[in-house]
């Protein structure tokens, strides 16, 4: 688990000022990191062209291009020329060891470096800025971009046409706009690079993190002397569309819950691994609702079945059933809806009308405002990049792909959570480690990005 910043110029400011570091000595060592990544990854004498602004971004960029000269044919092109102080100096000690400058971005090169603008970007671009990254994302090179590439904003936003990296080397510590869901699909593989300290003494606490594979704890069983009771009594509100219900009972099932059984009006064919009844068991410990619930129970049969305290796990139909503000009331709850969900969660709970486009290029701040207002409630917002908070903590799952775009997925999900709240976890916990849990198992599937059904995910869980 690491830390994700909203900005890191106050990180740097301290560097300077408790550490008696100055500006340049970052710089240096900024850009070692970047060179260290290129010269173990690419042999001597490749062709890399760096693309460096006006600012001190830019200023990074020459920096690299003068600890590559010689050993790399190193071509240095500066649309903008120099204008920051620290530009200005690198530019100088550049000129002093003959470095090459250019303008031609047609020719083919082995490596690509965006240090335009880096965290520092804050405006649109003008159509010299588009044609630029035009060539440049048209380039058949690998492609790295200093810092964060450009056009991807600190609040996660992205401009089209931004550049497209195949690595973002973040100076210092990790941006939290980085993970935003509109950023997956420009930042590539983010590793970060020390700036003269250890990222120990760097960084700073952060009620924001970013969730690893390896923080995954999976339910395994040690106790010897035990039974099925001992792992608790899921109950899955089965409604409309039962197999909805189905898939997050057998996910459940597949993830340590002792027992599931689907409550139902109707008699419904099911797997024999699953119970079914009409009343809810005396032996319940978690309950999950909204799976394909549609009109199948009316309000008094619901408020009969929810008429305890065990833990409520919520998705889907329920988010705009008339009894959502009433459950949000309760303790121990975990919702998990998607974007378009979440944006009627938020309409409902008197937050902000807003579209999903909206929601999606302000992810950050609309899950800041539903915390401050439901700090009891742990909310897991799927996309691209899963947010989970609650009560001012928030956590970032980055280890989603699109293999998981196919109905079912969310179903998945639900089981594998409300499977941790019948066996004792509490909500925030299970809603951490059934979201690592469900992207580690789809990662796992040696299928093609198209193919996978939620029984495969289902599957994919035994072997974690």
């Amino acid at each position: 688990m690491q830390n994700l910043f909203e900005e890191v110029a106050s990180l740097d400011a301290r560097c300077y000022s408790e550490y008696g570091l100055s500006e340049d000595i970052l710089m240096e060592h900024a850009a070692d990191g970047m060179a260290d990544h290129i010269r173990k990854n690419h042999a001597l004498n490749s062709s890399v062209l760096i693309i460096c602004g006006a600012g001190n971004n830019g200023a990074d960029g020459m920096v690299l291009a003068r600890l590559l000269h010689r050993d790399y044919d190193v071509h240095v092109l500066l649309p903008y020329g120099a204008k920051s102080q620290m530009a200005l100096l690198q530019l100088r000690r550049l000129e002093a060891i003959e470095a090459r400058f250019t303008t031609d971005t047609d020719r083919a090169y082995d490596v690509v470096v965006d240090a335009l603008f880096g965290s520092g970007f804050n405006r649109e671009f003008d159509v010299k800025m588009q044609k630029l990254l035009k060539r440049m994302n048209d380039l058949s090179a690998v492609k790295i971009a200093c810092d964060i590439p450009t056009g991807v904003h600190l609040d996660g936003s992205v401009e089209v046409g931004s550049f497209v990296a195949d690595i973002t080397l973040s100076m210092g510590a990790l941006k939290r706009g980085m993970f935003s869901d509109e950023a997956k699909g420009y930042v590539g593989e983010i590793e970060v690079i020390d700036l003269g300290v250890s990222r120990q003494l760097y960084e700073r606490s952060s009620n924001w993190k970013l969730l690893e594979a390896k923080d995954l704890t999976l339910p395994h069983r040690h106790v010897q002397n035990t039974h099925k009771g001992s792992y608790g009594h899921l109950g899955v509100i089965c409604g409309e569309k039962s197999g909805a219900a189905v898939m997050s009972g057998l996910s459940a099932l597949r993830f340590g819950a002792g027992l599931v059984t689907l409550l139902s009006n109707t008699q419904e064919q099911i797997p024999h691994a699953l119970m079914q009844l009409h009343l809810l068991p005396e032996t319940t410990t978690a309950i999950a609702l909204g799976m394909g619930l549609g009109t199948e129970f009316s309000n008094e049969e619901l408020l009969s079945l929810l008429d305890n305290a065990y833990p409520l796990l919520l998705d889907a139909d329920i988010f705009a059933h008339g009894l959502f503000l009433t459950l949000l009331s309760r303790k121990n709850i975990v919702i998990t809806p998607h974007p378009k969900e979440f944006t009627t969660i938020l309409k409902v709970c008197g937050l902000a009308d807003i579209s999903v486009a909206t929601l999606q290029k302000e992810r950050f701040k609309f899950v800041e405002q539903f915390s401050q207002a439901y700090p009891d409630v742990t909310l897991l917002l799927k996309g691209a990049n899963v947010i989970i908070v609650q009560n001012n903590s928030f956590f970032v799952n980055p280890l989603g792909s699109n293999i998981l775009a196919k109905g079912g997925s969310g179903d998945v999900l639900a089981g594998l959570i409300a499977s941790l709240l019948a066996q004792g976890s509490s909500p925030l916990e299970a809603a951490i480690q059934g979201s690592l849990a469900h992207t580690k198992a789809a990662s796992s599937l040696t299928l093609n990005s198209y193919a996978m059904t939620p029984d495969d995910l289902i599957a994919a869980v035994a072997h974690l």
